[in-house]
Parts: C-alpha cells; structure tokens; sequence
C-alpha cells in the first residue's frame, strides 16, 4: 500500500535574535515584502540557540543573576512564517521547556550542530535565514554521488517547485533553472544554461565554493550563508550573461565571464 523511505533536503535555518514576533514581522516585511517570489513554502528550521535568556526576579522584587529562557508564541510564528511562504517544521537549539512548547505546536526537533559564536553581522534578522540542515521529506532528488566523482549532474530542465542537492559534491546543471526551481550544492555550482531560480552553493559553510552560470538571471544566490534577492537586483554587467559569484569576506561578488 505505501513505502516508507529516508529522505533528505536541505532547509532554510531562522536565526532568532529576540522573541518580539512584532519586531520579527516587520523585519521581514522589509526585507522580503517586495519580493514574495523568494520563498515557495519552503521548510525553515527555528535556530532558538541565539535568543536571549530573560531576567528573572528574585524573592526582594530585585532581577536575579540568574536567568530562564525567553518563551515564544509558536503557533503565532508559525503563522507569521506562512505569511511570507515559509513552512516551520522544526526547532533547533531549544531548551526542555521552549522544545516542550514547540513540539505541542507540531515542530518536530533538528538535529543539528551548535552555531560557532561570531561577532555581530550588520544584518538583519532575515540575512541569516539560509543556514544547510537536514529535514525528512520526500523530493526527486539524484541518488547520492560515489566518493569518487563528488558531483551530481542534472541534464534535465528543472521546474518550478523541484529542488536538487548535490549532498558533499558539486552539482552540474546541463539544461534550465526555472523560476521557482532551486540548485544547491555543498560545493560548486554550475548552470550550463539560464539559471532562473534559486542557487545556493556552499550550503555546509563552505565559503570557497562557487556559482558558474551561462546566463545568471537569478532569484536567489546564496553562498555560505551569504545571500542576494532580487530586492536587490543584478547588476547590468552580469544580467543575462555568463558570470560567475563568489564570496569575498561576506559579500558577494559576481562577475561576468568571457567565454
């Protein structure tokens, strides 16, 4: 009657730096208001390892040294989320008492690594949301690459709504990125045609990798975290074009190619 297989896609990761679900929606009406496009009902893990904890107040009506963890209103961020075509279905980095909260309102937990500490970003909230984990979900996706060729090649057109990972290798596109379509890849990519969708290369942190694309016209490119929408649109000199993107420190540096 059915099978039951293991499955595995890459997800968005939130980053949450504060509990203000008013703050949040705000940030990401200005951020991602102009360009609905970016997300199409895509899984997004909730990374609670960076929220502040909350004061707490002792017997003398004074605030402990002590703190307990900031409670979040799941069902209303889940809500929030599906505003802008984000599906939670995870939490990561939660506490007993946040994972208890978030399991009640149907997110299973994420098994996935402690965020290294950094320095601020000056970012917003939203620019930290492309983080590589791992979700359970059925996709068409290529059977995983053998060790020794480490890239997956795809010679068929990609669709609006398919997505491919090239799990620990490159990926190789030898036809059409759609809008609405997504390509990542732990390491390089490269689009052997219009590349129209979303682009994320170095999904698992790797800040070397990058995107090679015989027209780079698209909605989203991403490298270790790092990412560009069409907010902020393509410059003119690699629109349409052969190009390449790289990461340079954290910004992202497209130039065109001559072929």
């Amino acid at each position: 009657m059915f099978e039951l297989r293991s499955a595995s896609v890459a997800a968005f990761s939130l980053v949450l730096r504060s509990a203000d679900l008013q703050a949040l929606g705000q940030a990401l009406q200005e951020r991602l208001g102009d360009t609905p496009e970016v997300f199409n009902q895509d899984p997004v893990v909730l990374d609670l390892s960076q929220l502040p904890a909350a004061p707490q107040a002792a017997d003398d009506g004074q605030l402990s040294l002590e703190s307990a963890a900031v409670q979040l209103d799941f069902p209303e961020l889940m809500a929030l989320l599906r505003r802008f075509r984000m599906q939670a279905v995870a939490v990561s980095g939660a506490t007993a008492e946040q994972l208890a909260a978030a399991q009640a309102a149907g997110l299973a937990e994420a098994d996935v690594p402690a965020q290294r500490a950094e320095s601020p970003r000056v970012e917003t909230v939203v620019k930290e949301v492309v983080r590589e984990v791992i979700v359970e979900r059925e996709v068409p996706v290529p059977a995983a690459p053998s060790e020794a060729s480490r890239t997956v090649i795809i010679d068929k057109p990609l669709r609006s709504g398919q997505q491919v990972y090239a799990k620990g290798a490159d990926l190789v596109v030898m036809a059409l990125v759609n809008h609405g379509a997504e390509v990542i890849a732990d390491g390089n990519i490269h689009v052997y045609a219009p590349l129209r969708g979303k682009a994320i290369a170095g999904a698992r942190g790797n800040a070397e990798a990058r995107i090679f694309a015989a027209s780079l016209e698209a909605e989203l490119i991403a490298i270790a975290g790092i990412y560009r929408t069409t907010e902020n649109p393509l410059p003119a000199e690699v629109l349409g074009k052969p190009a390449q993107v790289r990461l340079e420190g954290e910004k992202l540096v497209m130039e065109a190619l001559k072929l």
